[in-house]
């Protein structure tokens, strides 16, 4: 391979190339030659999962480089069922700190991304962010944000995350709820009184108790949005039951993992377990779910449906990812939409059913997101105001 294709490549990973550079490596793997050439390279150097690592500094050729030789396997990288190496998604994506986003195509497998496009910076569309509104019990609304510590009698805020008191000296004689509201563009963890983390996605609300009364189920509220849940087993609340309803479904648990994901705007509810067992109910209908499973309730007539699925891809969102698997479009541009707190329109409404698979960070600005999108499949994309035009 020629010494300048390899720096551009280089460049293009650690996001240093500059317009002129990505046009001239988006006219080299437009070579078919040349993307056999790419993908032989993939594999003799064994490129490694750089997705989230930020290389500073001017040696950064020599940093990737070191870390191709210290690993052993090819990651973050999407294979087709004939073992392909998807080159051009891997370039982009990776180029813009991510990992893979391809595009399906039942008619193909070729994926054709134009990483000449430039990416454009100059919209007010912010990255999501740890923020949350607290209502308490006497009514009073306190803001959550990042880097705002906050304090009441029972329970305290880093900005990050809300924890509660869990001393069980205090005997807890009646229920007094809180309310935590995660707004579009934001999350927030919070760990309940009996010691159960909750992490909310954008766009939700949870309602608990202050503290939990003795020997009673553990009860609360998802009113709508998606939690995860990393539920205090019973025995050390003397084998009280956890619960957590809302108005589609009641999901009954001992102690487990799990989330649930109930948005106003959707026509299911989803719950996937992770750890342990948990009772769906709902309308009626029981169902019992293991781990890698999923629960779909339609809202409409509460019928319960089970798949197993890939419960790493279903609650990446926790840890900082997006993770699409053979997801269409427009489900995908709802997860955005709520994270960057920004409106969708698709003028080419062909473009909704288009199915990707890849993972995202969520650090990315809203751009660089639309860029990969842009190179996959779309013609050409419009930012206005807080609302996002797909043609």
């Amino acid at each position: 391979m020629d010494k300048n294709i390899e720096i551009l490549i280089v460049k293009f990973l650690s996001k240093e190339a500059n317009l002129e550079e990505l046009r001239q490596l988006g006219l080299w793997i437009n070579n078919p030659n040349n993307q056999i050439l790419f993908n032989q390279y993939i594999r003799t150097n064994s490129l490694v999962n750089i997705g989230f690592e930020r290389f500073k500094g001017k040696n950064v050729k020599g940093i990737i480089l070191k870390r191709i030789k210290e690993e052993s396997g090819v990651q973050g990288i999407v294979f087709s069922s004939n073992n392909m190496v998807r080159y051009a998604a891997a370039v982009a994506v990776i180029a813009l700190s991510t990992l893979v986003f391809v595009q399906y195509n039942s008619r193909s497998d070729e994926v054709t991304v134009n990483p000449s496009l430039p990416i454009s910076t100059t919209s007010n569309i912010e990255t999501g962010s740890s923020k949350a509104t607290l209502i308490l019990g006497d009514g009073s609304v306190v803001p959550l944000e990042e880097g705002i510590a906050f304090r009441t009698q029972n329970a305290n805020s880093t900005g990050q995350k809300l924890s509660y008191d869990t001393d069980k000296d205090n005997r807890v004689v009646e229920k007094v709820y809180n309310y935590l509201t995660i707004p579009r563009g934001g999350q927030y963890q919070v760990r309940l009184a009996d010691g159960t983390e909750v992490w909310l996605n954008s766009e939700s609300q949870l309602k608990f108790p202050v503290a939990f009364l003795d020997d009673e189920i553990r009860e609360v509220e998802l009113v709508y949005g998606e939690a995860y849940f990393q539920v205090s087993s019973s025995e050390n609340h003397n084998g009280a039951k956890f619960k957590v309803v809302n108005s589609v479904q009641n999901v009954e648990v001992l102690g487990t993992e799990f989330n649930i994901k109930a948005y106003r705007d959707e026509s299911n509810v989803y719950t996937t377990l992770i750890e342990g067992k948990v009772q769906i109910n709902a309308g009626g209908n029981e169902q019992l779910l293991l781990p890698n499973e999923q629960s779909d309730v339609a809202i409409v007539d509460r019928k319960i449906i089970i798949n197993e699925v890939d419960v790493a891809s279903e609650i990446s969102w926790k840890d900082g990812v997006f993770s699409f698997k053979g997801k269409p479009l427009k489900d995908i541009m709802k997860v955005i939409s709520r994270w960057y707190d920004v409106d969708v329109i698709f003028e080419n409404k062909a473009l909704e059913d288009v199915k990707f698979k890849g993972i995202l960070d969520k650090t990315l600005e809203i751009e660089e997101i639309l860029f990969i999108i842009k190179s996959s499949s779309i013609n050409n994309y419009q930012i206005k105001n807080n609302t996002i035009i797909l043609s």
